[in-house]
């Protein structure tokens, strides 16, 4: 990998600059909803549904599998997904280089900015249940027209936050085996290899693809307190220093630069509501997980990169970042604990990429299985297997997705860092952020409308805080590009107006579906019925799941299946169609 970081350039949107899965899953997979009278328009259906009235169990279709991940797990899903060893030791001497000894600082106020959009976004977790996360917030509080172009930025955004980072698979791997054994491998056997670990991965149980991730993610970051204690224990090269914080090395005009990249290095964190449906407990297993996971990224990065400055000296670390971007980390690793903690950091490199893949492939997965649930993606990406209880045919399609984009960038003859990575990449992470930005505004809209008892901080001062910071922060992402990509004008304005294009496109589909498909508009994004309490009867059946089976405990759903935590009274309301459309 450091052979593909030149001094000056930038290492692009590396997989933790993702940063991920946005975002709550749909569970409209309930049990086998009954065809009945039903004319099978409930974008709960699962895809092989019941017929008649029966009321047996063993017709009901498979669902996801609920109450199996808790908090720990969800913050390794989204923690890894932001790869933290491969943005530190890719992505921050770059800031080094542009922004100075300043640099810890930027990572920090990146990671404030962020927790406090988590108030909002948390908070309205616990209203909105529906399984389209961000998509489904955005429709509730700014619409359904904005809600399916947020839909749609969710895929074309998530899936070029993974797919991208098959290409610095390949040549960071093709780096590894350089540097640890002088093989010459080439990238794109690496990169195919690696779609077939991760759809194993994601074919898998959740619980199994959980237990990978946190084995992943101990590595990685291991490997990076293994520095850091090292430098500490020797005092560093000057002895110790706090000048990384002093105001006159934070406000240089470099700050604007390493704030870009330090936003991108969060991208991903907020997919900690897509996995609603399979957390315990999820009214507070995911907002834990969420500040966990913002938290710990955002003290970590700024731990680490001022440990590495310390490494090298206040006076001399921009110097060394400059002449060696892509060495800095294991020029520091083996001068502090040695050559063969060089070595691991190389392959805890390619496990780290390896760990982001599976986890935003986990996320695309959800994101697709709830819009086929919806009706608006094919009824077949909806299915769910009976005995891994994961969305397969979805994840079949996003690995063949990937094998298509990556074998076409190989048969263009593209650099696979320079632009797969990068030209994939950047787009994903702006739509992000762009989502990020209007589920920031969704949340102010929404609590403005509907009857709630939550305080003004959470549903207006950190949303509109956070929706102006997030403004900001995708300007400066958007006029830095630049450095981000290494490309000419031509296609950095492309990658920049890839978004807004995507956007104009989901409003073009949101009106089609209301004029050819209105059964699917009217109920997007629809909240779930609520869980009957376990002291009362039974609610009667959702109104469009027409003649479902009275004696299933819960009714087919839209998107998410409803936590047993949450009681019918917390259940929100969907403003009506006019005052939302």
């Amino acid at each position: 990998m450091s052979s593909r970081l030149p001094a000056g350039e930038s290492p692009g949107t590396s997989p933790g600059t993702s940063s991920g899965t946005s975002s709550g899953t749909s569970s409209g997979t309930s049990p086998g909803t009954s065809s009945g009278t039903s004319s099978g328009t409930s974008s709960g259906t699962s895809p092989s549904t019941s017929s008649g009235t029966s009321s047996g169990t063993s017709d009901k279709a498979p669902g996801l599998r609920p109450g199996t991940l808790g908090t720990a797990d969800i913050s390794f899903f989204v923690v890894s997904a932001a790869a933290p060893l491969t943005v530190m030791a890719g992505v921050a001497p770059i800031a080094l280089v542009l922004g100075g000894i300043g640099a810890p600082a930027g990572y920090l106020l990146a990671g404030i900015t962020l927790a406090i959009f988590a108030v909002g976004f948390t908070t309205m977790s616990r209203h909105v249940r529906s399984g389209g996360a961000f998509y489904a917030y955005i429709a509730q509080g700014l619409g359904t027209p904005l809600g399916i172009a947020a839909a749609l930025v969710a895929m074309v955004g998530y899936n070029g936050m993974e797919i991208g980072v098959y290409g610095l698979l390949g040549s960071a791997t093709s780096d590894t085996a350089g540097a640890l054994g002088g093989a010459d491998l080439p990238w794109l056997p690496v990169a195919l290899a690696g779609l077939a670990v991760i759809w194993y991965g994601g074919y898998r149980s959740i619980d199994f693809g959980a237990k990978v991730l946190g084995v992943l993610l101990v590595a990685e970051t291991g490997i990076l307190l293994l520095l850091a204690g090292g430098v500490l224990l020797e005092g560093g090269a000057e002895g110790l220093s706090l000048a990384s914080f002093a105001p006159g090395n934070v406000l240089v005009p470099g700050t604007a630069a390493v704030l870009a990249f330090a936003f991108s290095a969060f991208t991903g964190f907020e997919s900690t509501v897509i996995y609603r449906r399979e957390a315990r407990d999820p009214a507070r297993t995911i907002p834990r997980a969420t500040y966990i996971a913002v938290g710990f990224l955002g003290l970590f990065y700024a731990f680490v990169v001022w440990t590495v400055i310390q490494a090298f000296g206040d006076d001399r670390v921009v110097a060394a970042a400059a002449g060696d971007t892509g060495g800095l980390f294991f020029a520091a690793i083996t001068t502090y604990v040695g050559p063969w903690a060089a070595d691991l950091m190389h392959v805890f490199i390619v496990t780290s990429i390896l760990a982001s893949l599976l986890a935003f492939h986990n996320a695309i997965n959800r994101y697709a299985l709830a819009l086929a649930e919806e009706g608006v993606l094919p009824a077949a990406l909806g299915r769910i297997h009976p005995r891994h209880r994961s969305p397969y045919v979805a994840g079949l399609a996003q690995t063949a997705l990937g094998a298509v984009v990556v074998l076409g960038f190989a048969a263009a003859g593209a650099d696979p860092y320079t632009q797969l990575l990068l030209w994939v990449n950047t787009p994903g992470m702006l739509g992000l952020m762009a989502l990020m930005l209007l589920a920031a505004l969704a949340v102010v809209r929404y609590f403005r409308r509907v009857p709630h008892q939550e305080g003004a901080l959470r549903t207006l001062v950190a949303p509109v805080t956070a929706a102006v910071l997030l403004a900001v922060a995708i300007w400066l992402v958007a006029s830095k590009v630049a450095l981000f990509t290494g490309a000419s004008p031509t296609v950095n304005t492309v990658l920049v107006a890839v978004v807004p294009a995507v956007l104009v496109l989901g409003l073009l589909l949101a009106h089609r579906l209301r004029r050819t498909r209105p059964e699917v508009y009217a109920r997007f994004a629809a909240e779930p019925p609520a869980a009957p309490h376990p002291a009362q009867p039974s609610p009667a059946p959702h109104p469009h799941a027409e003649g479902a089976d009275p004696s299933c405990p819960q009714p087919p759903t839209s998107s998410s299946s409803t936590p047993a935590s949450v009681p019918p009274s917390r259940a929100a309301t969907r403003p009506s169609p006019s005052a939302t459309d």
